[in-house]
This record gives C-alpha cells, structure tokens and sequence, in this order.
C-alpha cells in the first residue's frame, strides 16, 4: 500500500513555501514569492483580504496534489495568535486577519483535512524532532525565530504547548524598550522592533541614515564595519535579555536560534550569550544549551507536517 503524504506549508513575510512529506522526509518542495502584508493591504476590506490569503493556499496545494495523489493531509504554519480551533485570532504582519477561521476556510476550498499552527510553534517542533534524533530523553526545547518577525516556540513534554488562547510564547512581543518603536502589535518597544530583519535595518538606519538590506549589514558587520556590528550587537543583547526573562519561567534546557536573520549567527551571538549570562538567575548560568537552528530550512514546514500527521490521523 501507497504511504500516505502530508504537506507543510510554511507562510513567511515574503513567501510561501510548500513541501511534500512522507513522515519527516520532504520529498519536494515550492516556493511562491509573495508579500502577503502588501497584498492584504491593497485588498478592499477583511473579507477580500482573507480570500485572497486563501486563494494563494488552495493554488499551492493543488499543484503539489496534481504531482502528487497520495497527499491526505496539509499543515499550514502561520504567523500569528491561533486557537486551538485553526482560527488565526490576530496576526500583526497580516493585521487585515482578524478572528479568520483559516482552517475552515482551506478546508472548505481544497476538501482535505488541515492543520493550522502558529509558525513558531511549529518551526519548534521542527528543530525539536531534529534536536531528539541525537537526544532522545529530549522533552522540552525553546525555539526562537528570527525573521522579518521575532517568534517564540515552546515544546513542553513533546508537544507545542500553546497556552489557553493561543498566544503562548509571542517572544517577538516582551517590551524589551519600554517607550521603544511602535510594533504591529500596538504595544512599544517589543523585541520584534530590535532583533527582527527589520528590526535591525531600523536600527542601523538610526545609526547611518541609510537603509540596507540585513543581508549586506550582516556582511558588512563580518567585514569589522563599526555601524553594523552595533547594530547586531544590540539584536544580541536584547534578545538575551528576553531570553534570560522566559527562562526565569520555563527553565528549559535547549534552545535553539533559527529563521533568516540566525545565518547571521556570528554577528549577533557573543551579545546574546554574553547578556543571558549576565541576566539568568546563578542556578541556571552553564545549564542552557543554545545554538543556532538546523540549517536545511525546513523546521516550519517539516514541524507542521509532523503535526497534522500526528492530529489528523486520529
């Protein structure tokens, strides 16, 4: 018999990206460029906005479903607050998505079972099936996103844990500059605002005036540029702070750092070890293990995939 496959989706503030999965194994993938912020804002209203978000889905999963019969079930990693129901309550890079029953909505489109997770949780459950292959008495790991957001994953007992409305771990929103940059999220301040992609470029245009691309700060800071080197620095030191906050709280032992910006590891790393050090409480100083995420890229999409195998099979 034909083993069944899965699709992962993994929704980014540039693009969509699609992969096939015959249990942790992505057999193919797609990418669709898309800024899905630009484009839900050119919509008429919400209800525009949400159908177009929906119309991009179904158009990718068709294709992957035309190649590839045996696809059973999706998985949909998306940035924002959901509920245990599939409904994305708030997303603050697609603020037009309020109260949107995503689940429903691709479901109703496409007549398959889905799965919709918040990104970082399931980028979390990526790195942590990945993490367990080598530490398989692993329960618990702390995945930290670094993109054209900040997010926060927490796998608790081998499982996302979510909390009761599904805004367990928003990392990207802990006010980390009280009175600091306005966030998509409303409040001031956030470390989205300082350790994101964008979050850097605003940082070193307040130091230059100019506006680069992370990727050319990132190179420019590996070259000994002063300018860009703070401005990585900086993403480093507040991140450790709102790391050493969390662990306060969650005492987790491993934690890992991915997403676009963690290619830029060297830059921003010895800040934030150095600052989590200095932050954490003295029992846990040398008992946090952190590091940089899986460098395939794969972590929301193969975390999804896992889940909605795992969910949707019962």
């Amino acid at each position: 018999m034909t083993e069944k496959l899965t699709i992962g989706i993994d929704v980014g503030g540039t693009n969509l990206r699609f992969g096939v999965f015959r249990g942790n194994d992505c057999l193919d993938s797609i990418r669709h460029e898309v800024d899905l912020h630009a484009k839900c804002a050119a919509a008429a209203d919400s209800e525009n906005a949400a159908q177009l978000f929906t119309d991009l889905l179904e158009a990718g999963i068709a294709q992957l479903r035309h190649q590839y019969p045996e696809i059973v079930r999706v998985g949909v990693a998306v940035p924002g607050f959901v509920n245990a129901k599939g409904v994305l309550l708030q997303s603050p890079n697609i603020p037009q998505l309020i109260n949107f029953d995503l689940q429903s909505a691709v479901q109703n489109a496409c007549q398959i079972p889905v799965l919709i997770e918040n990104d970082a949780n399931a980028a979390g459950y990526g790195e942590f099936w990945e993490e367990k292959q080598e530490n398989p008495e692993l329960r618990d790991l702390l995945y930290v996103g670094l993109g054209t957001g900040v997010g926060g994953g927490w796998v608790h007992d081998d499982r996302p844990w979510r909390g009761e409305h599904g805004t367990a771990m928003e990392i990207g929103h802990l006010i980390v500059v009280p009175g600091g940059r306005r966030c998509g999220c409303g409040n001031q301040g956030c470390l989205e605002q300082y350790a994101s992609a964008r979050g850097i470029q605003s940082s070193y245009v307040e130091l230059t005036g100019t506006a680069p691309e992370t990727a050319v700060i990132a190179q420019m800071a590996c070259d000994g540029r002063p300018e860009a080197s703070q401005t990585f620095q900086m993403a480093g030191d507040y991140l450790g702070q709102a790391l050493a906050s969390i662990l306060k709280v969650a005492d987790v032992r491993v934690i890992r750092v991915g997403g676009g910006v963690s290619a830029a590891w060297d830059c921003f790393a010895p800040a934030l070890l150095h600052r989590l050090d200095a932050d954490l409480i003295p029992a846990l100083r040398g008992e946090v293990e952190v590091k940089r995420g899986n460098h395939d890229d794969l972590a929301g999409m193969r975390g999804v995939a896992l889940l909605a195998d795992q969910e949707l099979s019962q």
